[in-house]
């Protein structure tokens, strides 16, 4: 006859396998991203010439905002300084982004063929109207495995594999695309350093804003 013991034990066992798979299936979901969701995730948001809390942000600003986004064009990944990159998530913080879970091989910046899809789905948003004229942020990040140079040199590659692929695959022009790597120094999770989830590719409309009446 089973004890309680032996029966809680596999009771314990069933449940957290189940947990286990619910939560495998959560993740493969998320990462199933459609263009159609990453275009509404990048979506500038309308200015209004209302005085309400909407109005639109200050010339000065704006103008600065400007000048940064186009020293950056056509700038090299490897190319940028720290002060540049922390420039970078500075202005990005506020902009319209979206994580995607773009996997590559093993200490490689190859694409997996797994998230080929999520790529094409990124490719086919960024060509959409709704996003024209508009400047992104490709940015790298890695988890916290391994050491500050080989993550950042890492993330810095797998950055420039993005940019490459969706300006040759989908015409996307380059200075339109603003390439960053930031290795393990800016974690989704910090609480968990080594998750899956750290490993992504973020990117950010850096032109958050459009004129409408």
């Amino acid at each position: 006859m089973t004890s309680r013991l032996g029966i809680s034990r596999i009771t314990a066992i069933t449940l957290g396998a189940a947990l286990s798979m619910t939560a495998g299936l959560a993740l493969a979901a998320e990462n199933n991203v459609s263009a159609d969701q990453i275009v509404n995730a990048l979506q500038p948001n309308p200015l209004t010439r209302s005085l309400s809390a909407d109005r639109p942000a200050d010339p000065a600003v704006q103008a600065r905002e400007n000048g940064i986004v186009d020293r950056l064009r056509n700038r090299k990944t490897r190319s940028l300084s720290l002060g540049e990159r922390e420039q970078i998530a500075e202005l990005a913080a506020a902009k319209p982004k979206i994580d995607l879970d773009i996997q590559f091989d093993y200490n490689s910046a190859k694409i997996s063929q797994a998230s080929l899809s999520a790529v094409q789905e990124l490719g086919k948003a960024l060509s959409d109207p709704a996003l024209k004229g508009s400047t992104f942020v490709v940015a790298g990040h890695t988890d916290a495995i391994g050491g500050e140079a080989f993550n950042q040199d890492l993330s810095e590659r797998r950055a420039d594999t993005i940019k490459r692929y969706l300006t040759e695959k989908y015409g996307i022009a380059g200075a339109d695309l603003v390439t960053v790597g930031y290795g393990k120094t800016k974690l989704k999770d910090p609480s968990a350093p080594t998750s899956p989830v750290n490993r992504r590719v973020q990117v950010v409309n850096l032109n958050n804003q459009t004129a409408s009446k």
